[in-house]
């Protein structure tokens, strides 16, 4: 998949709501991703609002939050969207919907996450579930960041995203 150094690659999270998961997936990217990537998110049917605690935990992890809003997936379909590089799911629900079709085929794949927001019971429990969900997306986005992907072919970099998403290993 080569592509100009100069010109990063564009990435998009969806989940349904766009207000927790794929919102923690974009900061993070815009972090360990800078000049090699640029991060986006979407939802299906967003919610219109970034979950509180969401921007807690990346606020927390001295990740920028200003910018970030719950977006519709649309956004992305339209004529002058970015044209996408790489399409990542983080939730099961988005991951089971017909998506938009992207102009150029861009890489996809599922990194499934379960949705911190559905979590119920005390404080320490709902932040517990949102900690966990900031790890494994910051897990799989410093992989993804690693890879050579200037140098993989298609269908290597489809089986390394992939596996990728199947990685449930927390980073600290």
């Amino acid at each position: 998949m080569v592509q100009s150094e100069h010109k990063p690659f564009n990435v998009l999270f969806l989940c349904t709501g766009n207000s927790a998961r794929s919102i923690m997936a974009e900061a993070v990217l815009r972090l360990w991703g800078r000049d090699k990537f640029n991060a986006y998110s979407a939802g299906s049917h967003p919610t219109g609002e970034v979950n509180p605690r969401a921007v807690q935990i990346l606020a927390r992890h001295n990740l920028l939050t200003g910018d970030l809003r719950s977006k519709s997936w649309d956004e992305f379909a339209r004529a002058g969207a970015p044209k996408l590089d790489f399409v990542f799911t983080v939730c099961d629900r988005a991951a089971a919907e017909v998506c938009p079709v992207w102009p150029g085929q861009p890489i996809s794949a599922h990194w499934g996450v379960p949705d911190p927001a559905a979590v119920t019971g005390d404080e320490r429990k709902i932040e517990h579930a949102f900690l966990d969900a900031f790890l494994v997306l910051d897990a799989r986005i410093k992989l993804f960041t690693a890879l050579p992907i200037a140098s993989l072919d298609k269908l290597t970099l489809q089986e390394r995203v992939d596996r990728i998403g199947r990685s449930q290993d927390k980073a600290s």
